[in-house]
């Protein structure tokens, strides 16, 4: 099976792309792990499929799978790219589209800047949704990792994420500590854990130990989550930027029930054929 393939980046958290509408594409986890092996295969974090829509009121269904094979519900990087690589590719001719994903539909808007602009929807708290163990809803939670108690906010933009304030972002131990929040049995689906640094009101620097991936050089939906948290603790007045290793997203939220809104770019770097047996 040979497929054609675009390879796209959302600040340096990179995409293999696929036209699921123009050929048909079946991948299987085996594929998607070759695929997104950086030494034998084209690398990247995530794995993006375009597909026509299930429904009527929707312009495409959007599919993630990360490197590790498992689909996932929700990419907000990934979400600006799907926007970029559909107008630009000819898709459609429409800057503003809605998208159909497991997590629900989001509307990615095409600027006349060159950024996207994407509403997330609005984000959820109750422990079930996320989902995580806990007897009631809470601001923040106490989590024991290790010999560790960890003062955690739990939020979901469709897929689940653990926000951690830090005082030094440089010397936080990202990789230990998010590996064993990822798979704390609190969280019987993973989670995304978010490292946050409050600088101002209105920045923050962040990095994210992705489910499935490891640390990325940056997270949509991670950036969505810590912004929200923070706002929810006072510590943060939207908008927010978020200042990742790969680079700068917006992000504003008006309060519960309201949508989340990230603004943000949205690169092609190459494309590409690959035989996959």
């Amino acid at each position: 099976m040979r497929l054609r393939f675009t390879k796209m980046h959302g600040l340096g958290n990179d995409f293999v792309v696929f036209d699921g509408v123009n050929q048909r594409v079946g991948l299987t986890p085996e594929q998607c792990r070759r695929i997104a092996d950086r030494h034998f295969g084209i690398g990247c974090d995530q794995i993006l499929l375009v597909e026509r829509p299930g429904r009527t009121d929707v312009d495409f269904r959007y599919r993630i799978f990360n490197a590790d094979g498992g689909e996932v519900e929700q990419c907000g990087n990934g979400a600006r790219c799907f926007v970029r690589f559909v107008h630009d590719t000819g898709l459609t001719t429409k800057s503003a589209i809605r998208v159909e994903t497991a997590a629900g539909i989001i509307e990615p808007e095409l600027l006349a800047s060159g950024l996207v602009k994407v509403n997330m929807g609005a984000p959820r708290f109750a422990p079930a949704e996320i989902p995580f163990v806990a007897d009631a809803e809470a601001l923040t939670y106490p989590l024991q990792v290790g010999s560790h108690t960890l003062d955690i906010a739990v939020v979901s933009m469709g897929n689940p994420h653990a926000v951690l304030r830090v005082n030094d972002l440089d010397s936080a131990p990202v990789d230990v500590l998010g590996a064993a929040i990822e798979s704390h049995r609190r969280f019987p689906q993973r989670v995304n854990a978010g490292f946050m640094q409050v600088l101002t009101p209105h920045d923050i620097r962040l990095r994210v130990y992705e489910r499935g991936t490891g640390e990325t050089l940056a997270c949509g939906t991670g950036a969505c989550a810590a912004a929200v948290a923070g706002i929810r603790q006072a510590w943060l007045k939207s908008p927010v930027s978020v200042h990742t290793r790969g680079g700068d997203l917006v992000i504003e939220w008006a309060g519960p029930g309201q949508p989340v809104f990230m603004t943000g770019p949205a690169v092609t770097v190459f494309e590409g054929e690959i035989e996959l047996s």
